[in-house]
């Protein structure tokens, strides 16, 4: 089975990233979990992202905040979807780490989440793996109405109890 690679640049960002990995093994997709600094230890990212898509990894899932060097990084040496997950930090709260993801250069390209959207980059990626699973892709539909059951769920409540005591 296919599986995805997260990668984040430091521990501080687990608790983020930790969202994608929950949401992967909500779906029943395999994943390998690594902190990699694209600036610190350049040749294990050169090495892992070339080796990747020879152990089974089809999708990576990069978080990284500030300069935001390891989505772009891991899209110039891997051949398969990046998601840049923008994690909240520094002066700028995140936004510079959404810039410098979503401002890739032509030819390398990196899918982007919203800042600290590790959740969504897993469905993203689960999205991805789903144009050739079929399994996958009926998982999607019945989270896509459980999702739409919840919000009727709620609206059903503020009918009955009233904004008041919702």
């Amino acid at each position: 089975m296919p599986k995805v690679g997260i990668i984040m640049g430091s521990d501080s960002d687990l608790k983020v990233m930790g969202k994608a990995a929950e949401t992967l093994e909500a779906f029943g997709v395999d994943y390998e979990m690594h902190i990699i600094s694209a600036h610190r230890e350049a040749d294990v990212l050169v090495e892992y992202c070339q080796k990747a898509a020879d152990r089974g990894i089809r999708v990576l899932i990069t978080g990284a905040g500030l300069a935001a060097a390891l989505p772009g990084m891991c899209a110039a040496l891997f051949p398969l979807p990046v998601i840049g997950v923008p994690l909240k930090g520094g002066a700028l709260n995140g936004q510079d780490a959404l810039y410098s993801i979503v401002q890739m250069p032509p030819g390398v390209p990196v899918a982007t989440v919203g800042i600290d959207g590790a959740k969504n980059a897993a469905l993203l990626a689960v999205r991805m793996l789903a144009v050739s699973d079929g399994t996958l892709l009926e998982k999607l539909k019945a989270f896509a109405a459980e999702q739409k059951e919840q919000v009727i769920a709620k609206d059903a409540r503020l009918a009955e109890v009233g904004y008041q005591n919702y």
